[in-house]
């Protein structure tokens, strides 16, 4: 229904004063105005009449051009020089008004109109920081006043109702607009507002009257006819709602509105079959634009537990909407999001490369498609798409952490290098970039075997961020596997380790940095920890695993778990040998 539109009326109409208006309003109608009166009081001297005019005058100048701290000292020096000028309050007023100081806004506007109650812009202003303070009544009485000296004004009469409503004022907001009716004659907006009056004051007689005249006033008009029907349910009357739905339908059956309305209808009768039959017609109308149906999807799907409809009938939507609107290509990010909450990131991730094609400069959807690659560890294409997206997005720092990223998982670690170099300008003072970037270049430089370079930056992410555990994690076991500082290793693990005590890859290093200090025992303990939790398909951890245990003498246990490695995928450099010769072989330093 139309409703949505007529209540939008209703509230955006109390919006009547523009600062920057209002302002200019004043400068041209007041301020000449306001200093002749000064003279004619003949207050201040002719020099400091002079003066104060140059200052109002500059002082405008400095507004006008962003300066509002010199503004605010010439306009200061003016109530210096005459402590009763309201101009110079008003303008004070204004810059309090825009910083939204509006207590200082409001002592200002009511003095100056205690000494020119005649400038409408002063009460102007000061009703609407009446409003935004919520005191509607204040408000309302200025409206009254301005109302009364221009009577032919009728937006003045107008937010005078508004605000008394806001207020819950009702007999006196139903009287204003009553008047303002007599002046327009029967009108839409008045209405419908009349309408909601009644309803909170609890007279549903009088609202039941007021949409009835706008029905006999246009017996054709089915947004009455809805309008009505909501009454009745509101009111209880499942009878009477239906009867007038049904009643749109007869009238106009391709009205997608009223297929919502006949929706929310069955869902509080408990028929949800019926509703979600309705809410499909809804979608499939052709005279409903896309925009209303995605904002009732978007209604459905901000919280799934208070959603109407299951995921499947939320999907059966989208593909009727796809349908209607095969060229609305906000569709794609829809199913994108809808398929995401599923945890369907693939499929996800389609939607979002098709909307890419039809929009390349969209950069929230690139960076959520960049963030799918990496959830998916699809590197390859988190690499070729990152790259594609720097083009399109050359100052955006996460890009080239992407990038990076994708870099260091390829082993293309001087291209990493390279990458954080050309995006090291845009990171600014994000600080939790510059982790990420000093993160990666020490993981890029040890694969290097640049190892100074690599602990310097370790260092710098650990200055920057002390609680960085993957940096830690890293640190301890580059160390370890120099063999070099492994005290400070088995510190720096171990304390990662009793922060996250479940962490397969941590528990794992912490075990490895035991065994290079011969503490096999210990290290047997921390590694099969690693494996209870969720590390038991890591070849890197089985090799160590393997390794331990023939340290402990278990030989054959040892083998087990190397050759378990090798199932699982690539180990290290000399696991082949290990299995071949039955022996443990150092791993060599990059």
């Amino acid at each position: 229904m139309t409703l949505r539109k007529l209540t939008y009326f209703l509230l955006s109409g109390i919006v009547l004063v523009s600062c920057s208006t209002t302002q200019k309003q004043l400068v041209n109608s007041t301020k000449a105005e306001t200093i002749e009166e000064k003279r004619e009081e003949d207050t201040l001297s002719e020099d400091q009449q002079n003066e104060f005019e140059y200052l109002f005058i500059e002082g405008l100048k400095q507004k006008k051009l962003g300066n509002v701290q010199n503004a605010v000292s010439i306009f200061s020096r003016c109530l210096e020089i005459d402590p009763n000028s309201d101009v110079a309050m008003y303008e004070m007023a204004n810059i309090h008004f825009a910083n939204k100081d509006l207590t200082s806004a409001s002592l200002l506007l009511q003095k100056a109109i205690s000494l020119n109650s005649k400038n409408k812009w002063y009460k102007l202003l000061l009703a609407e920081i009446y409003r935004q303070r919520q005191q509607f009544s204040e408000a309302a009485k200025l409206y009254t006043e301005l109302s009364n000296k221009e009577p032919d004004n009728l937006e003045y009469l107008y937010s005078k109702a508004v605000l008394l409503a806001m207020a819950e004022n009702y007999a006196e907001a139903i009287a204003a607009y009553d008047k303002l009716e007599k002046e327009t004659g029967l009108n839409e907006q008045i209405s419908v507002a009349k309408q909601q009056l009644y309803v909170a004051w609890e007279k549903p007689d009088k609202a039941f009257e007021e949409i009835n005249k706008l029905i006999q006033s246009d017996p054709e008009e089915t947004q009455y006819y809805g309008l009505l029907a909501e009454l009745y349910q509101q009111q209880g009357d499942s009878t009477n709602a239906l009867k007038y739905f049904n009643k749109i339908l007869e009238m106009d059956p391709e009205n997608g509105f009223v297929h919502f309305s006949l929706a929310s209808y069955y869902i509080e009768q408990n028929s949800k079959e019926e509703a979600f039959n309705h809410i499909k017609k809804a979608f499939a109308s052709e005279e409903l634009d896309a925009e209303t149906k995605m904002q009732y999807y978007m209604l459905q799907t901000n919280d799934a537990d208070s959603s109407d409809w299951s995921n499947e009938q939320i999907g059966e939507l989208l593909d009727i909407l796809q349908e209607t609107h095969p060229d609305d290509n906000r569709l794609y990010t829809i199913y994108a999001e809808h398929l995401m909450r599923q945890g369907k990131i693939d499929e996800s991730r389609s939607y979002l490369r098709q909307y890419l094609e039809t929009d390349k400069d969209n950069f929230v959807i690139w960076q959520q498609l960049l963030f799918m690659d990496n959830d998916l560890m699809d590197f390859e294409s988190l690499y070729s798409e990152s790259k594609q997206a720097i083009e399109l997005f050359p100052n955006q720092a996460v890009l080239y952490a992407l990038n990076a990223v994708a870099s260091l998982q390829l082993k293309k670690y001087e291209e990493a290098l390279q990458v954080l170099d050309e995006g090291q300008i845009y990171v600014l003072d994000n600080q939790s970039l510059k982790v990420q970037f000093e993160l990666y270049r020490a993981e890029a430089s040890y694969n290097l075997n640049h190892v100074e370079d690599a602990f310097e930056a370790f260092d710098k992410v650990l200055k920057m961020d002390p609680d960085n555990y993957m940096a830690i994690n890293n640190y301890a076991y580059y160390l370890s596997e120099r063999g070099e500082q492994l005290e400070k290793a088995e510190r720096m693990s171990g304390r990662v380790v009793q922060e996250n005590p479940e962490n397969p890859t941590f528990l794992d290093t912490y075990a490895w940095v035991l065994f290079k200090r011969k503490d096999y025992q210990l290290a047997k303990f921390y590694i099969e920890s690693a494996i209870n939790n969720g590390g038991g398909e890591n070849p890197v951890l089985l090799e160590h695993y393997g390794d331990i245990l023939f340290k402990l003498g278990e030989k054959d246990r040892a083998m087990e778990q190397w050759k378990k490695a090798k199932s699982f995928g690539e180990g290290t450099d000399v696991l082949e040998q290990k299995i071949k010769e039955s022996r443990f072989i150092e791993s060599l330093v990059p």
